[in-house]
């Protein structure tokens, strides 16, 4: 079990540093990244690191899709952690 919280820190990390560094890129006008790929680290298990990235960095906040879409996908890493902790 500890293999995978650590592995989801590191995936919350990551995406919490995607926010930062395509809030960057946006200031800068520089090549973004994908929403898509945003969207499949917090699928992944990334979304506490994504949405700590939107509110710090104040990135994708007015974005309706970010704001609905990466806290259903937090409840959705959390409840997919509670079966694997259920089952292991």
């Amino acid at each position: 079990m500890q293999f995978i919280y650590n592995i989801l820190i590191a995936i919350n990390i990551l995406g919490f540093i995607l926010m930062g560094y395509d809030k960057l890129k946006a200031k800068n006008r520089g090549w973004r990244i994908p929403e898509l790929n945003l969207f499949i680290v917090a699928f992944l298990g990334g979304a506490a690191g994504i949405f700590l990235g939107m509110q710090l960095f104040r990135h994708k906040t007015k974005h309706y899709s970010y704001m609905l879409g990466i806290p259903l996908l937090f409840c959705l890493n959390v409840l997919a952690v509670l079966a694997v902790r259920h089952f292991v």
